[in-house]
């Protein structure tokens, strides 16, 4: 399948009804915004769900101000109206979901919850044209989409849609309970959910252009559901941003939105098959290289990273019991566990684009005091940390060994296929970037290092047969590394003579071929590959020939995931494999690995914590400062030089809390001091700042009393890195329990007015002391590009001869 994120995106052209889930304005912020500009201008209707209204939310033509972190049950109520009414895509939940696949209903048994399949494996479905079971992959079947049935063996199945329904339509989801959880009024959210399938069946779209399906039979149109969606962190970064990603992605299917005209389009080499074949890493030892890649998608417990005691392997402990299904690995408790020598200590620490001693971590205060943390032999518990940055960041002082990064405008880059790339719907993309200026300074770009290290540590990717270096520098890797027989980072120009592209032998000159077609690289989709490529053979097979898939099977999709089952049959003692040993490590697994998507409050929001801490708090990324990166930048600090705790007008002033006044901002880790903004644009029960613009004295080039060291504030000082203790159990990462995502958008927090002389933010820290040979910033800076004009005239040439001019 495929996702939000880079992953995919509306299609702008043809969508008449969009809603925007938990977007803020850093990612993709100028593609969003053309697109935003073309829905506009077509009157389609544009539907922002966030707590705050800044950015795209501004020109919503409606605002679903919810509480943060309830999206979930907000999307869930949509779908029990939808269920309710009959308001589904039958069709295309047949023919391209699993929700016809039968599931094994014997409760408290081996094997509940898990598809039936045949002989061959295959998942098994109710053919209706035969009154037998089939393989639901047989293209000649009519699967039955509801109904309970008996296996020949006796076993009791029922369609996974069946489930679906039984429990989308209890009460717990109506729009009713849904409003209580999220403050979003019932009416409205029956309304939102009308008003989607009116739009995906009343006002669809089609298309006319021959296809052949994943069977092999022409089709002469594709059919548009014109309702996209797009999510991203608002969503994600809470501890049940899993599931409620998932229900995001239940309720496009189910009015048959995904990969078709108007609806959500995958950007190549998406849609992948479900669960993708990489598997995490297993094998680690000494000089012994890694037996996949180090992050994966594991579809059972028997993939997990554990030891024969059922302890994690990383240090992160992703894919353990604690997460184990860590996609991006659990980079927020790297530093914690590695100082509580949990699972086991480390030497050393390497650490790149990532602030750690600052605003990339949580508990940041704490974090700093971790980095200097000496055992009882008065040795660090991390004795060697190396940084690899551009910049003097607040990281750099703590760090043994630093290498000096380039910026961007300095370096050879990559934007792969490989990676996250920069497709389009219907075009795959990718790009380089090459030196706009050269570097003046004693500086490697960290590309330059890693190929560097891999060559002198003779790494096996990196040296011959001879044991020899295989790559010169970073451009000579990224042309002539194979990933598979043609298959390299860079897409175009690839072959020989660079006549071929997707796919080819290497090509010497791909670097140049980039720069003379201004560093870009486009392959354009014929038109009847440009939708539907979950079961597109036009598309498949292309996607294949590119290595973007590994066979033109048709990509099912999965609103019932038994990889999850798995995990939850394993914490409840009911899986033939590995299962975790410690008690609340099962009633994680049972709890929150539903196979469905489900509802529940973010783990450190605890009941009683809601009278004591009454504010949800959230971050929000700056457009004009990406990820908070390089806001040091003399332009950028004209348009913020620090930050603002927003408040809704009249809650404050119900706390009398006047505008620009200070205010103390506590939660069960900290507490911090901050100057509070009213504005009416955010949900009444939440605060928000934006993220990162404080900066440590003395670090990134500026002044011990720069305005973003006395002014500005991290909220980060108020969020822990593990969860509050529980009955005695060790306490647990402040993270989604299936993904390990950092839960940032969990906060909740108590204000009150800070007294009378009480300025200025809190807490402060040294500054930070000046590296060696350190030469202070310019006190003004300016760059022309010619020599400048008349700047040497005086005031009375400026002015006149006429000495009496004033």
């Amino acid at each position: 399948g495929h996702a939000f994120w880079e992953f995919g995106d509306p299609d702008w052209e043809n969508t008449k009804y969009f809603i925007m889930w938990g977007v803020a304005e850093d990612h993709a912020s100028n593609p969003i915004k053309l697109g935003l500009k073309r829905i506009k201008e077509r009157g389609a209707k544009f539907v922002a769900v966030n707590p705050v209204r800044t950015g795209y939310q501004a020109i919503a033509d409606e605002w679903l101000a919810l509480k943060p972190g309830t999206d979930g049950i907000l999307a869930m109520a949509m779908i029990h109206v939808l269920l309710r009414d009959g308001q589904i895509d039958d069709e295309f939940l047949i023919r391209y979901t699993n929700s016809p696949q039968l599931v094994i209903n014997t409760p408290g048994q081996m094997g509940d919850g898990l598809l039936w399949r045949g002989e061959d494996g295959k998942p098994q479905v109710f053919d209706q044209l035969t009154d037998s079971f089939a393989s639901a992959m047989s293209p000649d079947v009519a699967p039955a989409l509801l109904g309970d049935y008996t296996a020949s063996d006796g076993t009791p199945v029922r369609t996974a849609f069946s489930i679906l329904y039984d429990k989308y339509m209890d009460a717990q989801y109506s729009p009713a309970v849904a409003a209580e959880e999220c403050g979003i009024d019932a009416a409205t959210i029956e309304r939102i959910a009308l008003e989607m399938a009116h739009v995906a069946f009343q006002e669809s779209i089609t298309i006319d252009v021959e296809w052949t399906d994943w069977a092999g039979r022409k089709q002469s149109q594709f059919i548009g559901r014109p309702v996209s969606m797009h999510a991203m962190r608002g969503v994600s970064a809470h501890s049940n941003g899993f599931q409620t990603c998932r229900a995001l992605h239940l309720l496009q299917t189910i009015l048959g939105t995904i990969d078709c005209p108007g609806g959500h389009l995958a950007k190549p080499p998406f849609p992948k098959h479900i669960v993708p074949p990489i598997k995490p890493a297993k094998g680690c030892a000494p000089n012994t290289p890694l037996e996949s890649a180090p992050l994966g998608f594991p579809n059972c417990p028997e993939d997990l990273l554990i030891d024969e005691d059922g302890k994690p392997r990383r240090i992160d402990k992703a894919y353990s019991w604690d997460a184990p299904i860590a996609a991006h690995g659990l980079m927020h408790m790297v530093i914690s566990n590695a100082v509580a020598g949990d699972p086991y200590p480390i030497d050393t620490l390497m650490l790149f684009m990532a602030n750690m001693a600052w605003n990339s971590s949580m508990n940041t205060a704490q974090t700093m005091d971790m980095l200097r943390a000496k055992d009882d032999e008065g040795n660090y518990k991390i004795p060697f940390i190396v940084t690899c940055d551009a910049f003097n960041s607040e990281t750099v002082a703590f760090s043994d060994l630093v290498l000096p990064d380039t910026t961007y405008l300095e370096r050879y880059d990559t934007i792969s296929m490989l990676d996250r790339p920069i497709s389009e719907p219907d075009a795959a993309c990718d790009a380089i970037r090459s030196p706009v200026i050269a570097a003046d300074r004693d500086v490697l770009s960290w590309q330059e290092v890693m190929v560097e290290l891999g060559g002198r540590l003779q790494l096996p990717a990196f040296t011959n047969a001879e044991g020899e270096r295989k790559y010169k520098d970073y451009k000579d890797f990224i042309v002539n590394f194979e990933r598979a027989p043609g298959i390299g980072f860079l897409a175009g120009w690839r072959g020989e003579n660079g006549d071929q592209h997707l796919r080819g032998a290497p090509n010497q000159k791909q670097w140049e071929a980039y720069e003379e077609n201004e560093c870009f690289f486009e392959h354009k989709l014929e038109p009847n590959q440009r939708y539907m490529r979950h079961a597109n053979l036009d598309y498949l097979n292309l996607a294949k020939e590119a290595a973007w898939v590994g066979s033109t099977e048709q990509i099912v999709i999965e609103l019932y995931s038994e990889t999850l089952q798995k995990f939850r049959l394993a914490g409840q003692g009911l899986y033939d494999g590995p299962q975790p040993t410690e008690a609340h490590h099962k009633e994680r697994l049972t709890t929150y690995f539903d196979p469905l998507p489900f509802y529940y409050r973010p783990l450190e929001q605890q009941p009683e914590d809601t009278k004591e801490y009454p504010f949800f708090a959230v971050n929000q990324r700056p457009m004009f400062m990406y990820h908070s990166w390089d806001s040091q930048n003399a332009w950028l600090r004209q348009i913020m030089s620090h930050n603002y705790l927003y408040m809704h007008r009249q809650k404050a002033l119900d706390l009398g809390i006047e505008d620009f006044a200070w205010a103390w901002v506590e939660s069960r880790t900290g507490k911090i001091r901050v100057q509070v903004k009213h504005m009416e644009g955010v949900n009444p029960d939440t605060v928000w700042t934006w993220n990162a613009i404080a900066k440590q004295g003395g670090a990134w080039g500026l002044s011990d009393d720069a305005n973003e060291a006395k002014q500005g504030f991290l909220m980060n000082h108020l969020i822990n890195e593990l969860l509050p203790a529980k009955d005695g159990v060790q306490r647990m990462t402040n993270s989604d329990p299936i993904t390990g995502q950092a839960a940032w958008y969990d906060l909740k927090v108590k204000i009150r007015p800070a007294d009378k002389g009480e300025e200025g933010s809190w807490p402060q820290f040294d500054t930070v002391k000046p590296m060696p040979n350190f030469k202070p910033s310019p006190l003004k800076q300016a760059y022309t590009s010619h020599k400048n004009v008349n700047l040497q005239r005086t005031w009375a040439d400026v002015l006149g001869s006429d000495k009496s001019a004033k």
